[in-house]
């Protein structure tokens, strides 16, 4: 339990069953939720896009996008400009479902907050925010230790 890596993975695994609990009445999982985000916020992306910003291995981004194709919730279009890509888009179901899946992720969060002053939580976000771009930082090849912190990238939701 002295280990931020360890406790990283147990938090990581906390905030998924929260929202699990939470959005699974919706038909979603946890890991169609940063897809739905993403989509909600710039509908009309390639599949290639959705990989670079939420980072996911394209793999796993694949296998997912099939049972949200086979769930009604996104669907696969033609690219106008490039015949081998498609482009993704939400599909009225996974629309309608935008504002209880935020209210749900909001409800995860409060849940695991429970019992921190609202400084607390908002010191401990920045920590993690921190954290993770000192990760990235590490993916890139870059001493985190030597980088700026100031340009951190936005965290996909």
């Amino acid at each position: 339990m002295e280990s931020a890596v360890y406790l990283s993975g147990l938090l990581a695994k906390g905030f998924s069953r929260s929202l699990q609990h939470k959005i699974a009445a919706l038909g979603i999982s946890p890991g169609q939720y940063p897809i739905l985000v993403t989509l909600w916020n710039e509908d009309g992306i390639t599949q290639r896009e959705l990989v670079e910003r939420l980072e996911i291995e394209q793999a796993t981004i694949a296998n997912t996008l099939s049972r949200m194709v086979r769930d009604d919730l996104v669907e696969r279009r033609a690219h106008p400009k490039d015949k081998r890509a498609q482009l993704l888009y939400l599909t009225d179901r996974a629309k309608s479902l935008k504002d209880a899946a935020l209210k749900a992720a909001e409800e995860a969060d409060e849940a695991l907050f429970s019992g921190f002053r609202r400084f607390e939580r908002e010191l401990l976000m920045e920590y993690m925010r921190w954290a993770v771009e000192n990760a990235r930082k590490l993916e890139d090849g870059v001493d985190p230790a030597e980088a700026q912190i100031h340009d951190l990238r936005p965290i996909p939701v």
